[in-house]
């Protein structure tokens, strides 16, 4: 029996540095290579998808992400892997649409009709009040969910949420129908109210994503996720993508992915052709990454890249990963920005030679300064040290 290949943690590490762009040699020009590079810009946050960006560009700055976003629309906020909001380039998106959100999608309907019916609301009252939204946002163009409101009153009514529960309150029908319209694809978040950290965005109609089997699509976007984030295993596919198991090991024989051993002894998958050493960046390097960031939720095994030590200081109660410090592809420590746009950062642990660490951090803190400007900055989902570090 042939010997698969083996792939150690160190090689990991190089290519994360290499592929997701984050040595400075390997930063990119455009905002769409970026997105390309990682497949997904966590967007929970929506400073996080800015901050990911500049953080891999060679001029980094929030002014063309949003132009890809809002002007040329060659990137898509949508609902995707384990119902989280992304922002994916424009050919990811009708993957990551059939691979993953309609299946979503359709529960999402099923469970906002049960709620309205229980409210009293059936579903012809439902689909009038669909069209009426959809014409709404035809003749404006783009509108709030509280313009939307003001449009179409029905909007506005309120219903039951959590009956029998601890967290029993009431929510409009917009916050529901808005959802699941935007998860249909039928609706996309634009601009936002205020600067690229508002999350109070307006809805626009959406072009209709060109349909796609749901296996070749599965089999498509493990492919790309492969590409970038490969060797990784079935399990880290499984959490990133929140697929089953069966799907996750059927897209893995559709796109030919090749088993190998990784340092630790485990199975992990890359695409065929790639198992082969990738050079490392050839100078050390570091970086400031954001909360959520790509890089840093990538793998659901992570102790090649975060030791379990810091996770204490870096994690939130929820498993969110806060603002990282970044040292040669592992994480060695974490960062915040101060009220008076200080940005601070702390290492935890000893490193091997710390002053160079302390530089390079330094002129990445001095870069994200340096853009950032007069932006302030707080992360949706606080860690201790972020909120040590800001206070």
């Amino acid at each position: 029996m042939t010997a698969r290949p083996r792939i150690d943690d160190e090689q990991r590490r190089a290519r994360l540095g290499v592929r997701h762009l984050l040595a400075p040699a390997h930063r990119a020009d455009r905002t769409e290579d970026v997105a390309g590079a990682v497949v997904a810009l966590h967007a929970t946050d929506p400073s996080t998808v800015f901050l990911s960006v500049a953080a891999r560009l060679r001029a980094p700055s929030a002014a063309p992400t949003e132009q890809a976003l809002y002007e040329d629309d060659t990137l898509v906020r949508m609902h995707g892997m384990r119902h989280t909001l992304f922002v994916v380039d424009e050919a990811a998106a009708p993957v990551v649409h059939s691979s993953t959100t309609l299946k979503v999608a359709a529960r999402e309907r099923r469970s906002m009709l049960a709620a309205f019916a229980a409210a009293g609301l059936d579903a012809g009252w439902t689909a009038r009040v669909e069209d009426r939204t959809l014409a709404a946002l035809a003749d404006a163009g783009e509108a709030t969910g509280a313009r939307l409101g003001t449009l179409v009153p029905e909007l506005r009514q309120e219903i039951p949420y959590g009956v029998g529960t601890s967290y029993a309150t009431t929510q409009s029908v917009s916050m529901r129908l808005l959802r699941v319209l935007g998860m249909e694809g039928a609706i996309v978040r634009r601009r936002p109210v205020g600067s690229w950290t508002s999350s109070q965005h307006q809805w626009a109609l959406h072009r209709p994503y060109p349909p796609l089997p749901v296996a070749d699509a599965q089999a498509a976007l493990a492919a790309r996720w492969l590409a970038s984030y490969g060797p990784a295993t079935a399990e880290d596919l499984k959490w990133w993508t929140g697929w089953g198991v069966r799907e996750v090991r059927a897209a893995l024989a559709a796109c030919d992915a090749v088993a190998v051993e990784l340092e630790d002894g485990g199975e992990g998958y890359v695409l065929p052709g790639d198992a082969e050493a990738v050079a490392a960046p050839a100078e050390p390097w570091a970086a400031l990454l954001p909360s959520l960031d790509p890089t840093a939720m990538g793998w659901q095994q992570r102790d090649w890249y975060f030791g379990a030590a810091l996770r204490g200081e870096l994690v939130d109660r929820s498993g969110n990963i806060g603002p990282t410090v970044w040292w040669n592809g592992r994480i060695v420590g974490g960062w915040a920005q101060r009220a008076d746009g200080e940005i601070v950062w702390e290492l935890l642990g000893a490193e091997a030679d710390a002053a160079s660490v302390e530089a390079a951090v330094a002129v990445e803190a001095e870069r994200l300064r340096g853009w950032v400007g007069d932006v302030r900055i707080t992360p949706r989902f606080r860690t201790p040290l972020e909120r040590r570090l800001s206070s």
